[in-house]
């Protein structure tokens, strides 16, 4: 049962530091907003 517990709190550990990682990626890191155009052939507008 110790080697479980042990297993369980090293794949939590993990987890954890990734979905930290994840966050502070999210948060400090956004990319720069811009606009984007581009033409669709073959669709007709109607005004």
């Amino acid at each position: 049962m110790p080697s479980l517990f042990r297993f369980l709190l090293i794949v939590g550990s993990g987890v954890g530091l990734m979905a930290g990682g994840l966050f502070v990626l999210s948060d400090y890191f956004e990319p720069e907003q811009r606009e984007v155009r581009s033409t669709v052939s073959g669709v007709k507008v109607r005004h």
